[in-house]
């Protein structure tokens, strides 16, 4: 049966799968307004987990049968991983721009990436990506929170530790069952944080329609349309196209939330993705669904 998506040009699946990731995370910050970063992460990882079990369920009860006891280890940590990941970037969300705060986030598969390679020429993009990380946290004339920027790093770092754990994982559990045990766990893990500081306001009808427009808009959507783009295109071809995804954050920012960024910052920006850019001769970092 051929996918639906099979019409859709490959780098109109990437490109596509960027802009939902980022409109995603748009909406779930226009929601600080009714409830704090964690609760919006609870929801959003709760629906997206409920989502991926309606769709591998039978498969991830055959898993789970034969899955050794390290396997599931595996499973649960990188569920914690995406879980803390989460977090650190809806609250970075909640304290500076939203193209600052992902572009930020970025350095983490930039230096996965780098630091899988023994080329010399990479050290020019981690001085360029270093450069733009610099100028993002002086930040322009009002200045920026450095706790936002903080905040992005620590997301940094979890989707780093995410493309570690995440290819161990492909290794060791069939389709997306990995993917769905560990959104289980991420879910279970934010649900006393998110429903403490959620209280009733969680429960509000628009509120949980908006959180599963999230969850479809940030896991669902993009997983689908980067795991298609990947079948039909060369995986560089797929990274220089994610390199994109800090410019399309800021882009979605200025449209969706009126943020409007200072010519230092868009240069910065520009910073980053040209050492994004470099980066990807080699084979580029798993996509990020559940960020």
């Amino acid at each position: 049966m051929t996918s639906p998506l099979g019409s859709i040009p490959a780098p109109g699946l990437v490109l596509g799968g960027i802009f939902s990731l980022q409109i995603g995370a748009g909406l779930a910050k226009g929601l600080f307004d009714t409830l704090p970063p964690t609760a919006v992460v609870f929801l959003r990882l709760a629906f997206s987990a409920v989502a991926l079990v309606a769709i591998t369920q039978r498969a991830v009860r055959a898993t789970m049968r034969r899955a050794a006891r390290g396997d599931l280890g595996l499973a649960v940590t990188f569920g914690l991983s995406l879980a803390a990941m989460n977090i650190a970037i809806y609250e970075s969300f909640s304290r500076i721009p939203l193209g600052i705060a992902v572009t930020i986030e970025f350095i983490g598969p930039l230096g996965v990436a780098v630091a899988l390679s023994r080329r010399r020429l990479d050290l020019i993009w981690v001085l360029l990506a270093g450069a733009g990380v610099v100028l993002l946290a002086r930040g322009g004339p009002g200045g920026i929170d450095p706790v936002g920027v903080l905040f992005a790093l620590v997301a940094a770092g979890g989707w780093a530790a995410y493309i570690l754990l995440g290819k161990q994982l492909g290794q060791r559990f069939p389709g997306s069952t990995g993917l769905t045990v560990a959104s289980v766990v991420g879910a279970v893990a934010v649900a006393p944080i998110g429903l403490t500081t959620g209280g009733s306001d969680l429960w509000q009808p628009h509120v949980l329609l908006l959180a599963a427009g999230i969850a479809l808009l940030s896991s669902v959507i993009p997983y689908s349309f980067e795991l298609e783009a990947l079948r039909r295109m060369p995986a560089t071809v797929f990274g220089i196209l994610m390199s994109m995804e800090p410019a399309a954050a800021a882009l979605v920012g200025l449209v969706v939330l009126d943020e409007v960024l200072h010519v230092q910052e868009w240069i910065a920006i520009g910073l980053v993705v040209t050492a994004c850019l470099g980066a990807t001769r080699q084979p580029p970092p798993p996509s990020r669904a559940e960020s």
